[in-house]
């Protein structure tokens, strides 16, 4: 059994070098319809498994094109990480599309849209507001006026 330290250098290395091989190495056309990027990867403890989360960019059929792509290239991605990784034994390769980018960016417009929504509220109710209540100035000057014309009266 690996050490964290060793499980999360060898996931570090096995990162970095599947995103050189999907900039260079893998020469699928189903790789290069989407735009994609490692966002991750989890090696099991005896350092047998890794899970390669991949974000891809582009339309759903690109995306579905690129999975499979990937797919089908995991027995070359794990030649080539044996190649390239002084490990034991090379570990299995399987690759998982990562939407927490997507799932993210959904998040944070619907929070802007939010925002926007109770700021426009809060000026329709500020302008409400404003309608139907007086300034303190008015309703000082109007107690004045009818103190004044009380005191007048009481004089007379």
């Amino acid at each position: 059994m690996a050490t964290n330290r060793r499980i999360s250098r060898v996931a570090e290395l096995i990162k970095r070098e599947v995103s050189q091989m999907l900039l260079n190495g893998i020469k699928d056309d189903r790789v290069g319809m989407g735009m994609v990027s490692v966002t991750g990867v989890d090696v099991s403890g005896d350092l047998q498994h890794a899970k390669i989360y991949v974000s891809i960019y582009g339309t759903e059929e690109a995306k579905a094109e690129t999975m499979a792509g990937l797919k089908s290239a995991t027995g070359f991605v794990r030649s080539e990480l044996g190649a390239r990784v002084r490990l034991r034994r090379t570990p299995e390769v399987i690759f998982i599309e990562d939407r927490s980018i997507e799932r993210g960016t959904k998040v944070l417009s619907l929070l802007n849209e939010l925002q926007n929504q109770r700021s426009s509220e809060v000026e329709t109710s500020q302008q409400t507001l404003s309608e139907n209540f007086s300034t303190p100035e008015q309703e000082n000057f109007d107690e004045e006026q009818s103190f004044s014309g009380l005191h007048n009266r009481g004089m007379n």
